[in-house]
């Protein structure tokens, strides 16, 4: 069996192993900590989103009683590697 595929038979990445590709590995070692807290779902994605570009994979947290509620705020962690670059990525500078 060959360790390359023929040509032509290569599939396109999934949208997780794109998503994958982006995670810095240097951002992606120890513990989870809380970088930042979201209002809502939509703005927890928007933020996973920024980390994300960035090269810092997130986990979005919501438990109450070890029950997910489908809305409210949501916690952003990272793995503590990330953690200082995640907050100076989130930083923002006003006018």
């Amino acid at each position: 069996m060959p360790l390359v595929n023929a040509g032509g038979s290569e599939r396109p990445p999934s949208d997780r192993q794109r998503w994958a590709r982006k995670i810095k590995p240097q951002y992606a070692e120890g513990e989870l900590v809380k970088v930042a807290r979201a209002e809502n779902q939509i703005q927890a994605e928007f933020i996973e989103g920024m980390l994300l570009e960035e090269g810092i994979p997130c986990v979005l947290s919501a438990l109450i009683g070890g029950y997910a509620p489908v809305v409210g705020p949501r916690d952003i962690l990272v793995p503590q590697s990330g953690a200082e670059a995640a907050r100076e990525a989130l930083a923002w500078e006003g006018p």
